[in-house]
């Protein structure tokens, strides 16, 4: 019988017990047997209530109002599985303590309106739920409570069912990799919008391998899609194999796992497959790995920077205080111009930002006493670091000697293009401070200044030294000028 079917006959069924207890019918026909034999019961005598309920294919009970068992059908019988001799009050035993409690609560309810509840029985195939509904009922002239007892055990489970289906489903359609769900056959029986987008056809109904071409690395031992499929509808799960979706012009990395598709008491159904994307994971490995190289590189480069740095300072300083002094002040330039390229993950850096780093050390309040005319400069890292040591130089002679040795001088940076060369002019020029002289001997700050940007036919620096004083030119080659300000 459908569930539409039972519905209706227990809608007829409540209909019937109100016409009675309303006294608006006094006989009833009922079909009994396969041959629809029809009998007539008449309404009214002491056991006509006992006719009716027999005629019922739902369980059914008439209690007084004290709560006590009258009688019951045999549908209700053979639901609740009623021991041979047990009989009467008895029935009531089979129920447990709780299931019991709600029985009698829903009677005391039925004495002022219509009730219904669920319960929960014990059967010897397990728990079933029922649906009680109960109503006053006349029987002669007193009043009783009819019970009915409908198994909705099934119904439940049923709507449980496709309420799960309902739920994952929508977790199948929210997920962000692909997702597919094959039959015991490997036939795929749903597939999610990621899923879809790695096929060229809609894959429900056809063979997992045969829309989703996918090469497995050879030292997994998986060769094809089969293989994984068979492994998860055995009952064992495949996790993290590496693979390509292959296309036409291009394969797509993936990660695949697959799992058994277990439901009711643990039987394996299908295979759930789930496709992650690994292009960007790939992406990230590739960067990574260009990082590394070029950060062993620039480790390298700076090394061997610190091992010259410290050659030269020694082989121009005369005390071990000097060296002292000049070794750390050079160190603290190449530490100040990587501190600003880190801070742009080495991309670029800007020249004011250059400038300032090196000229805090020296000058309080340095921007009163320093400008850039001509806009400003992204340098690449390349130029920026041997940049730093220019400037440091040339800051360390100014606070010395120069424009930043007394309280009136000033450092103007002019920005300038070479139009033969094509690079960029960095122009240092330092007024106010005190009358400059040539140096009869050459230090190490003026090797860094000319030798730094020669890696580079289009670099390089100059220092002229004007009475009223030093002016440095300062090329910086045009593949080193990330874009101009």
């Amino acid at each position: 019988m459908s569930r539409f079917e039972l519905l209706q006959r227990l809608e007829e069924a409540e209909e019937i017990i109100r016409a009675i207890r309303e006294g608006e019918v006094d006989a009833l026909v009922v079909q009994k047997g396969r041959a629809n034999l029809e009998e007539v019961f008449t309404l009214g005598g002491d056991d006509s209530y006992r006719s009716f309920m027999e005629a019922m294919d739902i369980g059914a009970a008439a209690f007084d109002l004290g709560g006590n068992l009258l009688y019951h059908n045999g549908a209700l019988s053979e639901l609740l599985r009623v021991p041979e001799g047990v009989a009467g009050e008895a029935i009531l035993e089979l129920f447990d303590v709780e299931s019991r409690a709600a029985l009698f609560d829903l009677l005391a309810e039925a004495r002022e309106e219509r009730s219904s509840r669920d319960i929960r029985i014990l059967r010897d195939d397990g728990h079933r739920i029922l649906l009680l509904k109960a109503d006053k009922l006349v029987l002669g002239i007193s009043d009783a409570i009819a019970v009915t007892f409908d198994d909705i055990t099934d119904r439940i489970h049923d709507e449980r069912a496709h309420e799960a289906e309902r739920m994952a489903m929508a977790v199948l359609s929210s997920a962000a990799e692909a997702v597919i769900v094959t039959d015991t056959e490997g036939f795929v029986s749903h597939a999610n919008a990621a899923a879809l987008a790695l096929c060229r056809r809609d894959p429900v109904g056809a063979k997992f391998s045969t829309v989703f071409e996918l090469e497995f690395r050879a030292t997994t031992g998986l060769m094809q899609s089969d293989d994984f499929i068979s492994l998860a509808l055995s009952g064992h799960s495949v996790q993290g194999i590496e693979a390509s979706a292959l296309y036409e012009r291009n394969s797509q990395p993936l990660l695949v796992s697959a799992a058994p598709l277990r439901v009711a008491e643990n039987e394996t159904k299908g295979a759930v497959v789930t496709l992650i994307d690994l292009s960007r994971h790939k992406e990230a490995e590739r960067q990574q790995a260009l990082l590394m190289r070029e950060l062993d590189h620039r480790v390298k480069n700076t090394l061997a920077l610190v091992v010259s740095i410290s050659n030269r300072t020694a082989s121009t300083e005369d005390t071990v205080d000097g060296f002292r002094r000049a070794f750390a002040g050079r160190i603290q330039a190449l530490a100040a111009t990587h501190n600003v390229l880190a801070d742009r993950s080495w991309t670029s850096i800007r020249l004011s930002d250059l400038m300032a780093a090196e000229l805090k050390p020296f000058v309080e309040n340095f921007r009163t006493r320093f400008a850039i005319k001509g806009g400003d400069l992204d340098i690449l890292p390349r130029a920026a670091v041997p940049l730093g040591l220019i400037i440091h130089e040339l800051t360390t002679n100014a606070a010395k000697y120069g424009a930043l040795s007394n309280d009136a001088g000033t450092v103007t940076v002019e920005l300038e293009s070479d139009q033969g060369s094509g690079s960029r002019v960095i122009k240092w020029v330092e007024s106010g401070g005190p009358p400059v002289t040539e140096p009869t001997r050459k230090g190490f700050g003026s090797t860094v200044i000319g030798r730094s940007l020669n890696y580079s036919a289009q670099g390089g620096a100059e220092i002229i030294f004007n009475e009223s004083g030093l002016t440095c030119c300062i090329r910086v080659p045009s593949e080193d000028v990330a874009a101009s300000g």
